[in-house]
């Protein structure tokens, strides 16, 4: 009978982590697409998260409650990927630029503009104008989610709006306070 408990566990995990994968796994992958801005590497940050959120057993853990693991994961794992990243920005110059076909539609053109302006900010600016505009979270859960002050929230979020208003010059991307999410869902 001792051993009946941690085979309990196990399956009870492993059905919880195969629920989240059946039921949210799209909306994780768009969650990480929208920070990192690429899908290879968005399929890479969810499985890095799912890894790291089930590699030890947790009880008590339903799907909800490890959905939010999850994305608190992804969302640690892009700013840190990020700042490993930072010492080679000097070499961007060397690489390869994606080449981008004309779109006939003026939303997509939006869309790919907004696309291409987030890749410009910096990775905790891009997490939080993701978790807050995207994620539809406060100030204070960003905070807790990077694991940063509320002040450097509203900072990087502030310089990040800032960024994101001067660079696209579509009135009515500039104009709207709460446009970097139009056109990502």
């Amino acid at each position: 009978m001792v051993e009946a408990a941690p085979v309990r566990q196990q399956q009870h995990w492993e059905s919880v982590l195969a629920e989240l994968v059946a039921h949210r796994g799209d909306a994780l992958a768009r969650y990480a697409y929208v920070l990192c801005g690429d899908r290879d590497d968005a399929a890479d940050l969810v499985q890095s998260a799912l890894v790291a959120t089930f590699s030890r057993l947790r009880n008590g853990f339903d799907v909800e409650r490890a959905e939010a693991y999850v994305r608190r994961a992804i969302a640690s794992a892009y700013v840190d990927r990020g700042r490993r990243a930072s010492r080679w920005r000097a070499t961007v110059h060397l690489q390869a630029r994606e080449e981008l076909e004309e779109s006939p539609s003026a939303a997509i053109d939006r869309r790919l503009d907004l696309r291409r302006q987030l890749g410009t900010l910096s990775p905790r600016e891009r997490a939080c104008v993701v978790l807050r505009y995207y994620g539809d979270l406060k100030v204070d859960d960003i905070a807790t989610d990077l694991g940063i002050s509320a002040g450097a929230v509203k900072r990087y979020l502030s310089d990040g709006l800032a960024k994101l208003a001067s660079a696209l010059t579509d009135p009515a991307i500039a104009a709207n306070p709460r446009g970097p999410h139009v056109g990502l869902r």
